[in-house]
């Protein structure tokens, strides 16, 4: 649940602030394929229990996902919207009252 809202947060508030401050519709294209996949993944899990066959896998290469996904965050996107002096302030505070919205179970969007 918690990496489902975490991407859904990241496709509504985080990657439309970045994408309009650094100009890199490459990059923000490709994070958003990413969490494509991984949702992808998430719901297979989801409709599995441990011990089916290919749940261990599809669990390794969620994991796999995420990280690669975590690390060119970290090396690319991030450093472009420090430099675009994005306002990362106001930018926390939304992702925290989406946050917030979301574990309440107030958004018809979110998948359970």
């Amino acid at each position: 649940m918690e990496l489902k809202i975490h991407s859904q947060i990241e496709n509504e508030i985080v990657y439309p602030a970045i994408r309009e401050a650094i100009e890199d519709d490459d990059l923000m294209d490709e994070a958003l394929v990413e969490h494509e996949a991984a949702e992808e993944l998430i719901s297979q899990l989801e409709q599995m229990q441990p011990g089916d066959e290919m749940y261990d896998a599809k669990f390794t290469v969620l994991g796999e996902y995420v990280n690669h996904h975590i690390a060119e965050e970290q090396k690319e996107m991030f450093p472009k919207a420090r430099k675009a002096e994005i306002d990362l302030a106001e930018l926390g505070e939304q992702m925290t009252a989406r946050k917030n919205e979301l574990m309440k179970g107030e958004s018809p969007t979110l998948q359970e």
